[in-house]
């Protein structure tokens, strides 16, 4: 397996354009299974995720052609197998999402069970208690969820008894083309989900309350096809963001929605960064200053996202001052603590918050990634830590950071990939 070789100590200074946002670009790829017609996305990441998402789809049929930059032609006309098996939905729990989309459109589907995950359970019983409310039979067999409707589906009101991200986009997708009026609360209310339902819409189907916890579905005979473009990646914008604060740099992101990044960007003014932002740009400048500690707390958007957990757990490592981060989202996204501290971190974790006490530097090791933000943060770690710090078994990186080590080599980082 490849590894990652970082020769901290050098500065993040320059520009780089951000990807498109790899939660989005899932859903919407498993979405075009509602369409009646060539759909092209633009602006998708170069990801593993995205092209396990496309083996998933050619396996049903799906005529899938991948053009420059990107753009991805696909065509759902052709589909006659409506099922995901184990060897895919195993190495990517956002398989789940094609329940909704073949559920809707076909009346069946059959999807391996995702079982848990590395940073903690995430349960798909809530995709389940609004399939089964649209109308839907749902079995259990042999590991996978056997789903059936007998015509269409019905639209009715959901409630769920969680905010769910997965689950509300599984569910909207539902109920795109069921009879009548489907109202989704508690939803969540996540850039991410809020794209998808902006891509739907692009294409025919009719939801509003887009953004708030309140969705309302009005089901359409089909969708057209037509094109769309993925909106950029936020957490990949913050985590070029951190690398640049940490290292006391500058740094100047294009292709970004700094209007979806409230809560990041807040927190970074905090820590002492000059920032300055324009409809799709973001420049920061740290004007050779350490950063000041701060306090996290993650929450559901427009909270403080788990996804840059990690990565500001780096930040307060070498900051001022000492802080609290709480990890309210997942019960066992801490692994990465144990990396952080053989590299001289003074992280202590109780219960489900970590106490960081800020140190002047880290120092090179060798370590080894436990999921994607995870290793992002060790990434982080190995730009501040004095001499060489070897990163070990980063597929996970490339599941969601698109070509990370030729990116920071632009940005001034000396970090290079060693193949396995």
């Amino acid at each position: 397996m490849d590894k990652l070789l970082i020769v901290g100590g050098n500065t993040i200074d320059g520009e780089i354009n951000i990807s498109g946002a790899k939660n989005a670009a899932l859903p919407i790829l498993m979405g075009t299974l509602l369409i009646n017609g060539p759909v092209t996305i633009h602006n998708v990441p170069h990801l593993r995720d995205i092209t396990t998402t496309m083996e998933l789809l050619i396996g049903m049929g799906v005529d899938l052609t991948v053009h420059e930059s990107m753009s991805i032609e696909i065509d759902s006309r052709p589909v006659k197998i409506f099922c995901a098996p184990y060897e895919l939905v195993k190495t990517m729990r956002a398989s789940i999402l094609v329940l909704g989309p073949l559920l809707g459109k076909y009346g069946e589907a059959t999807v391996s069970l995702p079982g848990g995950c590395a940073i903690g359970m995430r349960p798909i019983d809530q995709h389940l208690k609004g399939m089964r409310a649209l109308g839907a039979t749902i079995e259990m067999k042999d590991g996978y969820i056997k789903a059936y409707t007998k015509g269409k589906l019905k639209g009715t009101e959901i409630i769920t008894d969680m905010v769910t991200v997965t689950g509300t986009e599984n569910i909207m997708m539902a109920a795109i083309l069921a009879e009548g009026t489907t109202i989704i609360k508690n939803a969540a209310c996540e850039p991410e989900v809020n794209d998808l339902a902006h891509f739907l819409n692009s294409m025919g189907a009719k939801i509003t309350g887009i953004g708030t916890n309140t969705l309302i579905i009005d089901g359409v005979e089909f969708l057209h096809g037509g094109e769309y473009t993925v909106q950029p990646d936020r957490i990949e914008a913050g985590t070029y963001l951190v690398a640049s604060v940490i290292t006391r740099g500058k740094i100047k992101l294009i292709n970004v929605s700094p209007n979806i990044m409230g809560s990041i960007l807040n927190k970074l003014n905090l820590v002492g960064a000059k920032i300055d932002i324009g409809e799709n740009w973001i420049k920061l400048d740290m004007q050779n200053q350490r950063a000041k500690a701060i306090d996290i707390c993650t929450e559901p958007y427009p909270g403080f996202p788990t996804d840059m957990q990690a990565q500001f757990l780096v930040l307060n490592s070498v900051a001022k001052g000492t802080s609290r981060v709480t990890e309210n989202i997942f019960e066992n996204r801490f692994m990465h603590v144990q990396e952080l501290q053989r590299l001289g971190a003074d992280i202590n974790l109780d219960g489900n918050t970590a106490i960081v006490k800020g140190k002047n530097n880290l120092i090179g090791a060798e370590v080894m990634a436990t999921d994607l933000r995870a290793s992002a943060s060790l990434v982080l770690a190995g730009l501040v830590a004095e001499g060489q710090t070897l990163i070990n078994r980063i597929y996970h990186i490339d599941r969601g950071y698109e070509h990370i080590e030729e990116k920071m080599s632009i940005l001034g980082a000396k970090i290079c990939r060693i193949p396995g």
